[in-house]
């Protein structure tokens, strides 16, 4: 996050956001999967009282054109037979649908959400490491065929884009 950004709209809070190419350590979400195709973590080094559920809110108030990226890709993929985002959504649990994917695991410092399809499956972890000051942000990905591959291989470059403006909505919203 470039510091003049953050100064044009007044934030002068000390941070350090950070893209890891693993799981963190204390993480849950490391358990999902046997065989792990694509991984990365983002870890933001800050403090706050704010819960689990207020932080992971923070960082999923999408902003509106990834609603309409997410648009375009049902659209792309619905005569594939993949998930839609309207699919995903009636298939959430009633009393976790506050959560922007499907919750999986929710424990008292984590969050798991995510998926499986034919093509492929993921979680997305949202981690709060109280004792350092850290929250994470880690996305882990395993193909179930080629179509997978193909599908991320695509997917991927809008996934980091997307992933980094949602941490820092949730740096500017701290």
């Amino acid at each position: 996050m470039e510091l003049s950004l953050l100064r044009s709209c007044g934030i002068t809070a000390n941070f350090l956001l950070t893209k890891l190419h693993k799981v963190p350590e204390n993480s849950a979400v490391s358990k999902e999967f046997r065989e792990v195709h694509y991984v990365d973590s983002f870890r933001l080094e800050k403090m706050t009282d704010d819960s689990l559920q207020k932080i992971t809110a923070d960082i999923f108030s999408l902003p509106a054109w990834v609603y309409w990226l997410l648009n375009l890709r049902d659209s792309i993929v619905k005569p594939f037979g993949l998930k839609t985002s309207k699919k995903m959504e009636e298939e959430k649990d009633k009393s976790t649908e506050e959560y922007f994917f499907p919750v999986l695991e929710l424990l008292d410092n984590e969050v798991i959400m995510g998926d499986s399809d034919y093509h492929l499956n993921f979680r997305i972890s949202v981690l709060i490491d109280r004792s350092a000051n850290l929250i994470f942000v880690t996305t882990v990905v395993h193909y179930n065929n080629l179509w997978g591959r193909l599908y991320f291989f695509l997917v991927r470059p809008f996934h980091g884009i997307i992933v980094k403006a949602c941490m820092k909505r949730l740096i500017i919203g701290m």
